[in-house]
């Protein structure tokens, strides 16, 4: 039997940590930050696709410009929505990434906007929560790809009831409320490589 040493995994422990991570200016962490863990949460279960996705930055498929990375300012990108509701109380939106070294790393998590929402930007509006992200923060980490081409999802989920979770639900959590509440679904995907 073959021997890792442990010097090794642990450097490339640490190399696959830091694969999402930002050095753009973050939200201040909370009091307590739970751990970034090697088991990021994937995204909810799939709803029916009814609703267009859009921003006024990228197209489908488009590169993310770099003013919303951590190359850039790590601004977040501005999205909208269009399509039937199919009677959705609130809706959630969840952005990750499934090329990340580590497994999904999850870059933006917003629940219970109201119904009657059709975008986000920077904001929330009032009633809305940001759960925590990949980073152990509320609110938007940039993409920050350490090589290759990376697929950034920015899926918005129309739900049947608000989740009721608040502030710093964890991504986990805030994937399980979804998915049992998702009556639709629609995903804009933009890309950025290193």
């Amino acid at each position: 039997m073959r021997r890792v040493p442990l010097a090794g995994l642990g450097l490339a422990l640490l190399v696959g940590l830091a694969g999402c991570t930002s050095t753009a200016p973050a939200a201040p962490a909370p009091t307590s930050v739970p751990p970034v863990t090697s088991a990021a949460p994937t995204t909810p279960a799939a709803a029916p696709t009814t609703l267009t996705v859009t921003s006024p930055v990228f197209a489908e498929g488009a590169t993310i410009p770099t003013a919303y990375t951590c190359a850039g300012a790590g601004q977040m990108p501005s999205i909208a929505w269009t399509g039937d509701l199919h009677g959705a109380a609130a809706i959630a939106v969840f952005v990750d990434d499934p090329d990340a070294p580590i497994g999904t790393f999850v870059h933006l998590v917003v629940l219970d906007l109201p119904a009657s929402a059709t975008s986000l930007g920077a904001a929330l509006p009032a009633g809305a929560h940001y759960g925590l992200n990949g980073a152990g923060r509320p609110g938007w980490t940039p993409p920050c790809p350490p090589s290759g081409t990376h697929h950034y999802r920015f899926t918005v989920y129309g739900l049947s009831a608000p989740t009721g979770l608040g502030d710093g639900t964890t991504a986990t959590a805030a994937r399980d409320a979804i998915t049992a509440k998702a009556v639709v679904q629609g995903r804009l995907t933009g890309l950025v490589s290193h």
